[in-house]
């Protein structure tokens, strides 16, 4: 385990509060605890913003729980993910000290607004910041029922800390644009401030694009299995309360950035992106 020392210069480097930096370090160690596990590692996808910024982007908005897509796991299973998290755990302490007690692992099993399964688990953790009170938590949402449409792909563990394992652990992550396709289908059912944060870096990046038909491809098929009908700019702009997204935009992003771009920028944006997408 790195010392206290390099997460306090990080966290000053970037202006930003140490425990951040620490989450990130610790979320580091257990997805290769997670990924190091055979029996898990082609089942668990893993997606979301976290995966953008662990096996996509090393600048990109820092991100605290992790999230994942389950692939031919059984209702049967779900016993055993006290287990798969207890033997993660243990394993990440055996290779890199941080502390993940057993003992504090929670795992609650509970029914989506669909009717299907879904679970959340807590693991709370020790880091280089050794704090004796208040333990982190990081939380991970693992669904079953997503609509995946293309194969998994291994990505490399991003890991910009000095003690940077020799050993390479790949993550089984959605493509570039499952993820995309997953965001912009994000904005028409809840479209929050990290939503247009998300969408927006991510058309910005557009290039590392198969193909724009691919992209539409599976988001035609995400929203049919959600469904819910294609996502519009008017239909976003309609529903939304651009003051209120406005007023969360600094609470729900400031402290995940070393600095955030005022909200209007973002917005202003997103006309683009809908322009682009449906041309």
């Amino acid at each position: 385990m790195i010392d206290k020392e390099e997460i306090l210069t990080k966290a000053k480097n970037q202006s930003l509060d140490p425990s951040i930096i620490e989450k990130d370090y610790v979320i580091g160690w257990l997805l290769r605890g997670i990924y190091h596990m055979e029996q898990i590692r082609d089942v668990w996808v893993f997606k979301g913003g976290t995966s953008i910024k662990k096996c996509y982007f090393t600048d990109y908005r820092f991100s605290e729980d992790l999230d994942f897509s389950l692939l031919n796991t059984s209702r049967e299973s779900l016993q055993n993910f006290q287990q798969i998290l207890s033997e993660s755990a243990e394993w990440v302490h055996d290779h890199s000290g941080i502390e993940i007690p057993r003992s504090a692992i929670e795992i609650d099993i509970y029914k989506t607004p669909l009717g299907w399964d879904a679970i959340q688990a807590k693991l709370t953790y020790n880091g280089p910041l050794r704090r004796k009170t208040n333990l982190p938590r990081i939380k991970l949402d693992l669904t079953f029922h997503e609509k995946i449409v293309l194969e998994p792909e291994k990505r490399v563990i991003f890991h910009p800390y000095s003690d940077l394992p020799q050993d390479i652990i790949q993550a089984s992550c959605y493509p570039f644009e499952e993820l995309f396709a997953e965001k912009i289908r994000a904005l028409a059912e809840r479209t929050r401030p990290r939503d247009i944060y998300d969408v927006i870096h991510l058309y910005k990046s557009r290039e590392k694009l198969k193909s724009k038909e691919l992209l539409l491809h599976i988001l035609e098929e995400k929203c049919k299995f959600k469904g819910i009908p294609l996502p519009s700019l008017q239909a976003i702009q309609t529903r939304l309360n651009i003051e209120n997204l406005n007023s969360e935009w600094q609470k729900m992003l400031a402290h995940q950035l070393p600095k955030l771009d005022p909200f209007e920028e973002f917005w202003a944006s997103m006309p683009n992106v809908f322009d682009w997408l449906y041309q």
